[in-house]
C-alpha cells in the first residue's frame, strides 16, 4: 500500500481495511493482504492498561484489535491480512500462522526467532545465563501451560508446547520482541495483523510499555544483524512466506 516516501497514515489504512473487510465478507474479493509502512502513530488495543500509555501525553489511537499498546512508524513493515477463516473459527491457529510466516522470514535473513509461551509475536530469546535457576515464586502452573514472570491468567492453554520457548523467569537475558501481532475477527474475516521491526528508531518504544510487557525488550532485524536491513529489503521475503503459510489454510465455505 506504500512504504518509504509513500508511507501511509494510520487512519487511511484503517479505512481501507474496513472497505476490504466488507468486500471479503460478501465474497466479492479474494483474501487480501495490505503491506505498508506507517507514519508515526501509537495504537492501543482493547486490553491496554492506562499505566502503559505515554507519560508525556502523546496522542494514542484507540483500535478494536486484540492486544495492548504499540507503536507503528518508519522502519517497520506492517501487514493487514483480510482473510476469511474456515469454520470452526480458530483465532489462535491463525495467529500461529502469522507467527510462522515471520519466523521463517527472519530465519531467511539470518535471525533465529521463536514463540514464547503465553505471549503472541515473534521473539529473539536472551542469552542463557550459566547456572541460572528458575525462581519457583515466579511460576504459575495452569494445566499444561507454565506462566512465568507474573503473566496474567486466562491465556489460552494452547499457547504452549514444543514450538514455544518457556517464558523467562530469570534463566536468560532479556528476550526481544521483533514482531508484534494483534488481530480481530469479525463475521469470519480477519482485520489488523502484524508489525515487524526492520530498522525503526527504537526510542519511539521508550514512551510506552510495548504490549504491556515490562520484563522483556523490543528488537529489530537491524539491531540483531548488526547492520541496516530496511522495510524494502524485508518486503519480498515476508510477502513470500506469508503467501505460503496462508495458502495452507483450508478453504472457507462460501457465504449463503
Amino acid at each position: 500500500m506504500g512504504i518509504g516516501e509513500r508511507s501511509v497514515p494510520y487512519e487511511e489504512a484503517w479505512a481501507e481495511q474496513q472497505r476490504l473487510h466488507e468486500l471479503r465478507v460478501a465474497d466479492e474479493i479474494p483474501d487480501t493482504v495490505l503491506l505498508l509502512e506507517h507514519q508515526p502513530v501509537y495504537t492501543a488495543g482493547k486490553r491496554t492498561n492506562p499505566e502503559d500509555y505515554p507519560l508525556d501525553g502523546t496522542p494514542v489511537v484507540q483500535v478494536n484489535r486484540g492486544g495492548e499498546i504499540t507503536w507503528h512508524g518508519p522502519g517497520q513493515l506492517v501487514g493487514y491480512p483480510i482473510v476469511k477463516l474456515p469454520d470452526p473459527i480458530d483465532v489462535v491457529a491463525y495467529v500461529r500462522r502469522l507467527e510462522e510466516a515471520l519466523i521463517r522470514a527472519c530465519g531467511e535473513v539470518g535471525i533465529a526467532t521463536t514463540r514464547v509461551e503465553g505471549r503472541s509475536g515473534v521473539w529473539k530469546l536472551g542469552e542463557e545465563i550459566p547456572g541460572a535457576v528458575v525462581d519457583p515464586s515466579e511460576v504459575v502452573e495452569i494445566g499444561k501451560l507454565t506462566l512465568r514472570m507474573g503473566l496474567p491468567l486466562g491465556i489460552d492453554p494452547r499457547l504452549a508446547g514444543p514450538e514455544y520457548a518457556p517464558s523467562n523467569a530469570g534463566q536468560r537475558g532479556d528476550d526481544r520482541k521483533l514482531a508484534a501481532i494483534g488481530v480481530r475477527v469479525a463475521r469470519g474475516v480477519t482485520m489488523h495483523g502484524f508489525a515487524l521491526n526492520c530498522d525503526p528508531d527504537m526510542t519511539w518504544f521508550d514512551r510506552i510499555v510495548p504490549c504491556g510487557i515490562r520484563d522483556a525488550g523490543v528488537g529489530s532485524i537491524s539491531s540483531e544483524l548488526g547492520r541496516d536491513f530496511g522495510v524494502a529489503a524485508a518486503l519480498p521475503v515476508v510477502e513470500r512466506h506469508l503467501r505460503e503459510v496462508l495458502a495452507e489454510l483450508p478453504e472457507p465455505a462460501l457465504a449463503r
